[in-house]
């Protein structure tokens, strides 16, 4: 069994580190939806390889690219 004391340790730690902790996790989120961005605009880029982009995209669970009009 955990000691009350323990866990009131553990819990004023966090307490004391959770606009931190916050903090980090909203600039990773803010990372990641930077890449993700990136990663769109070049699957939607028709300069580069049709078939590329699209089998980038379906690894992702992104939505696929448009296909060119003929």
């Amino acid at each position: 069994m955990t000691e009350p004391t323990y866990v009131d340790t553990l819990a004023g730690e966090l307490c004391a580190q959770h606009a931190a902790l916050l903090a980090s996790a909203e600039n990773d989120l803010a990372l990641l939806r930077a890449r993700l961005a990136l990663v769109t605009g070049w699957i939607h880029n028709p300069a580069y390889d049709e078939t590329a982009r699209a089998a980038l995209a379906r690894d992702l669970g992104l939505p696929e690219p448009t296909t060119r009009q003929r």
